[in-house]
């Protein structure tokens, strides 16, 4: 279940993906020892993620270094689709 919308993230093929947000506050910072993990369906993950994207146009906004700023932000593979599989198995 979607921690945001509340909606299942079950798929008709019984699959379960979701997105996470997590977090794990150290020594010294303001919320030390604090942990989180929100599980977000794909809707909401990726409305979270153009948020971001937003936020960080936003601070970079009179930078020099904006246009270097690339729109993948946190993609780490594409089109992994073997990896998808191995994980639902």
């Amino acid at each position: 279940m979607c921690d945001v919308c509340r909606c299942s993230t079950r798929l008709d093929t019984g699959g379960h993906p979701f997105g996470t947000l997590q977090a794990h506050w150290g020594y010294g910072t303001e919320h030390d020892g604090e942990r989180y993990e929100l599980h977000l369906c794909e809707e909401c993950f990726f409305r979270t993620l153009a948020y971001l994207k937003q936020e960080r146009r936003t601070q970079h906004l009179l930078s020099e270094d904006v246009q270097d700023l690339p729109d993948n932000l946190g993609l780490i593979a594409k089109d992994d689709y073997l990896e998808t599989l191995g994980a639902v198995r």
